[in-house]
């Protein structure tokens, strides 16, 4: 008997940890961190290989540079993430629709390059390009799924590059992750005159990867980027706190052991394939392109694993299906001050209609981009840029159970807004 209350207590504290909410940027593994690559919509990506951010986008483009060079981002991202529940909701105590669930994110990048001599190129790079933080109101009606949600991925990268000869580059970097992951989410007590509980779980984490690049040039003006950045894994692992309980649920719990059980989760960071071109048209014009692939479908696998008396690992499936994303950029030089640069890129969603929960609203995405930069003297280049991502309404139709509900409905017009500044400085 105690082996099933641990086993269906597990799957109830999964229920309440494992809500995929802090995955919610899956299926967009971010391009948007404060570099001049927002404003092509990321179009070139692995080719363009024009600043210090190649550091991480395709390390072997530092061979190509002039010059050394560092590149400092600022980014602020604004969304929309509202829900918007239907008649079939069915939650106890009812609820809110939650107001904005993320509104406001600051984030920004810092790379540097350093030229040994022609051949050989160092840098470092300090990003985040993987995950988002969302919190909704107290009462909302997903409340039992998810209240509030983060999960960062900060990436700190030493990069080597090497010229082979004259049209060919390859580069390397260590992608070094450091995970921080906090979850928040209600417990209905099941009893109307008890209010809601809590549970929070959080924890940080180290985690390595690998970032290959190569860059080929079979002429002047043409350029074809391969990178390839492995998947991280981040094995987090944190005791759960419980607070507000009614007194049947916490003895429950505390025989079953999970009251003080650690609750493992070990997610994995989705590896990226990205194929890049870039053009010049003519002295003026250049056009930039992308098609690239991530693995999504590994990271909706997470090892959950309870350390009880009787110890329970498995392994949630969210269905998560692998993505594909594809880029179309332009690049306008007006003048040896000021270029400009224009693009659209199209990201597959990571979850189909049916699979798509309160707290994991990911959907497929199309952004439009444009920026520009302007040299403020032969050594100093000011840069902005404006990003906009389409998600559009996401439907939701999930229930688990009675203590938590049925809740559907839609997250209607779900957008994303990417304003940039950066300063480059060679040197």
């Amino acid at each position: 008997m105690k082996n099933l209350w641990s086993g269906a207590l597990c799957w109830l504290v999964i229920g309440i940890v494992f809500i995929c909410g802090p995955a919610w940027a899956g299926g967009i593994m971010l391009y948007q961190f404060g570099s001049p690559d927002v404003g092509y919509a990321a179009a070139g990506y692995a080719a363009r290989a024009q600043d210090a951010s190649t550091v991480f986008t395709n390390p072997a483009g530092m061979s190509r540079l002039e010059s050394s060079q560092s590149l400092v981002g600022m980014q602020a991202l604004y969304s929309s993430l509202k829900f918007s529940p239907n008649a079939a909701t069915d939650v106890p105590g009812g609820g809110t629709d939650g107001g904005n669930g993320i509104g406001w994110v600051p984030g920004g990048s810092l790379f540097v390059v350093q030229k040994l001599n022609r051949d050989w190129s160092v840098g470092f790079g300090a990003l985040s390009y993987f995950g988002l933080s969302q919190g909704f109101d107290g009462n909302w009606v997903g409340r039992y799924y998810l209240q509030k949600s983060t999960l960062i991925g900060m990436t700190f990268m030493p990069a080597v590059s090497y010229r082979v000869n004259d049209w060919l580059s390859i580069g390397a970097g260590l992608n070094m992750m450091y995970g921080i992951l906090k979850d928040q989410a209600a417990i209905n007590n099941a009893n109307p005159a008890l209010a809601d509980g809590r549970l929070n779980y959080k924890d940080t984490e180290m985690g390595y990867g690998a970032n290959l690049g190569i860059l080929v040039e079979p002429k002047k003006g043409t350029r074809f980027g391969l990178t390839y950045l492995s998947e991280v894994k981040l094995d987090f692992s944190d005791v759960p706190e419980f607070s507000g309980l009614g007194d049947g649920l916490r003895a429950v719990l505390a025989k079953a052991g999970l009251l003080n059980g650690s609750l493992d989760l070990g997610m994995t960071v989705p590896q990226m394939v990205m194929f890049s071109a870039y053009h010049d048209l003519n002295p003026g014009w250049a056009v930039l392109g992308n098609f690239g692939w991530q693995d999504w479908s590994r990271f909706g696998r997470v090892e959950v694993g309870i350390s009880t008396d009787n110890p329970t690992t498995l392994t949630a499936d969210s269905h998560y299906k692998d993505t594909w994303h594809a880029a179309l950029g332009l690049q306008y030089t007006h003048s040896p001050a000021w270029r400009f640069s224009f693009g659209i890129a199209y990201d597959s969603s990571a979850v189909s209609d049916s699979n798509r929960t309160v707290s994991v609203p990911m959907s497929e995405i199309k952004s439009f981009a444009l920026g520009t930069q302007y040299a403020l003297s032969p050594n100093l280049t000011l840069g902005a840029a404006y990003q906009f991502a389409w998600l559009g309404d996401m439907p939701v139709d999930q229930r688990r159970g009675p203590l938590a509900g049925r809740v559907a409905g839609e997250f209607s017009d779900t957008t994303f807004n990417f304003f940039v500044l950066n300063l480059k400085w060679t040197y």
